[in-house]
């Protein structure tokens, strides 16, 4: 029996022998697809890989990703919130992010439950099964999106999420298989081989797909690979006479590649927070919550020469550090109870006045005295949350989401930041006498704190990413222990030469004639 895309190339074919062209279809926007044998087996920097490839080939590529399960999240220039993974493909693309790059957003609140986010903006906390029979209309608006979008594109980049082998979720996916062939995309089937068992996992990921489903795949990609490709030859011609598929590219596992990490479980294990290869003069403490999100607003801190970043997880890791971040969270009044109970809320609290401590968005709000969800958004309806009690501050969950890219100063050192917002709460100041700490250029409070500078909080995400902000507050650190500020620094946080060198590592790894020959371009 012929496939669907047989019979189109024949019926165009005679079509165009009996000279009857407007039986002819408009042709498809060429699409590429890297879905992978596990979760975290590269995926999102292989995709703004290949966007800046073929954006240096001069090809027009957009990215594209129809549902993205991730609580690091990032504002369009339209206020609709989408993956930060699909952001920085974007700007891979040198594209202003757009939702329909990312059209259906998962935001886990709880173990069982998502806030469902659609074309950018908020449709509802949902469990599981109530997500499941919403699919269709995710799928819906998955659909609209990718073809508004390829429509305007040259060629397109798409993102899988997990793996297409997920047997007792492939009857409703809407993220790999099926939008592979609603696109008529070429796949690229992505393995870890720094965790082993990759050739198993490609081998058995085929196993597990329907022959529909594996005549999509083109080939195999092995990613973080140490050593010498060349060992892994008969691996590879195994895996070719048991598939029917070649190894098109073997990628050099990429350390400190300076871009930022879409998975938690990237934050979770240490490895976005840069250690440091010698003595370092400062000591940041970022507390891991167990629902923190945005963590890449501690990317840019990594990078500067005299400081040393560091997970904790417990009050005994804590130690004096010079610093103390509260990151954000999507569940705030969670993320306030788990540090009490493990101790680290007291903890934290007997350092106030020695060490300087910061809130982000979610940490912002566990500065203050209270947090107060009467719609349920992120633990039951009506429940209120006593905070770390460091700022005479009380924050409510409301219903409307602020969602919007903001320019503004950092009030003490008068430097500039620039960031955007994505929040339910709305925080006021009782009394006690809190100060502005950053402001919007047209005045709005972004974040208040103490007076003389040693807790204070934002719901600015991206704040470090300033330069300038960032050596200020760092020499600001070093003041108050004695050290001499450093008045030059070398360090700037700009991943675009990082993309370029991302792309001319995936470039010389992969087999892009046959790639290309996939695609018909």
């Amino acid at each position: 029996v012929r496939s669907e895309e047989d019979n189109a190339r024949l019926i165009q074919a005679l079509a165009g022998f009996v000279g009857v062209n407007a039986t002819r279809t408009k042709r498809r926007t060429p699409a590429i697809m890297v879905q992978g044998a596990s979760s975290n087996a590269g995926k999102s920097l292989l995709v703004a890989a290949l966007c800046r490839i073929f954006l240096q080939d001069g090809l027009s590529p957009a990215p594209f990703k129809a549902q993205n399960m991730s609580l690091n999240s990032f504002v369009t220039p339209a206020g609709c919130e989408i993956g930060r993974a699909q952001a920085l493909q974007a700007q891979a693309c040198r594209l202003p992010p757009d939702a329909r790059m990312n059209p259906v957003l998962l935001k886990p609140c709880s173990d069982t439950g998502s806030q469902v986010i659609v074309m950018g903006k908020p449709v509802g906390n949902m469990r599981v099964a109530q997500y499941v029979a919403y699919k269709p209309k995710a799928w819906e608006a998955a659909r609209q999106a990718y073809d508004a979008l390829s429509a305007e594109a040259g060629i397109m980049v798409l993102e899988g999420a997990g793996s297409p082998a997920e047997v007792n979720l492939k009857h409703h996916d809407i993220v790999n298989m099926a939008m592979a062939r609603h696109a008529g995309a070429a796949v690229l089937l992505v393995a870890d081989i720094d965790r082993g068992g990759a050739y198993a996992s490609l081998a058995g990921t085929m196993d597990c797909l329907e022959e529909w489903e594996r005549g999509l795949v083109k080939g195999y990609v092995l990613n973080k690979f140490r050593g010498d490709a060349s060992l892994l030859a008969p691996a590879n011609d195994w895996l070719l006479e048991s598939t029917g598929r070649s190894v098109l590219g073997v990628v050099p596992y990429i350390k400190d590649h300076g871009l930022p990490e879409e998975d938690s479980v990237s934050f979770k294990s240490g490895q976005c927070l840069r250690p440091p290869e010698g003595p370092r003069e400062l000591d940041i403490a970022v507390i891991d919550l167990p629902h923190v999100s945005n963590f890449t607003d501690l990317d840019a801190l990594g990078l500067e020469p005299d400081v040393a970043v560091r997970l904790v997880r417990s009050a005994d890791m804590l130690g004096r550090p010079d610093a103390i971040i509260l990151p954000g969270s999507k569940n705030t009044p969670g993320d306030l109870a788990f540090l009490r109970a493990n101790g680290l809320a007291e903890a934290v609290r007997a350092l106030a006045g020695r060490s300087v401590i910061v809130g982000l968005c979610g940490g912002y709000q566990m500065l203050g005295t209270e947090v107060r969800d009467p719609l349920g958004l992120e633990r039951e309806a009506g429940a209120v949350e006593e905070g770390l009690g460091l700022l005479p501050l009380r924050t409510e969950l409301l219903a409307n989401k602020i969602l919007t890219q903001v320019n503004g100063t950092h009030v003490s050192s008068r430097q500039a930041v620039r960031g955007y917002e994505i929040h339910h709460g709305r925080t006021e100041a009782g009394d006690g006498g809190c100060v502005p700490a950053i402001t919007a250029t047209d005045g709005t409070v972004l974040g208040l704190g103490r007076g003389d500078g040693l807790v204070w909080g934002t719901y600015l995400h991206g704040v470090f990413d300033a330069d300038g902000f960032r050596r200020a507050f760092l020499n600001d650190l070093r003041g108050r222990k004695g050290l001499p500020p450093l008045t030059s620094s070398d360090t700037r946080y700009d991943i675009e030469p990082a993309l370029d060198r991302l792309a001319a590592t995936v470039r010389a790894s992969l087999d892009m004639q046959k790639i290309r020959e996939f695609l018909d371009i």
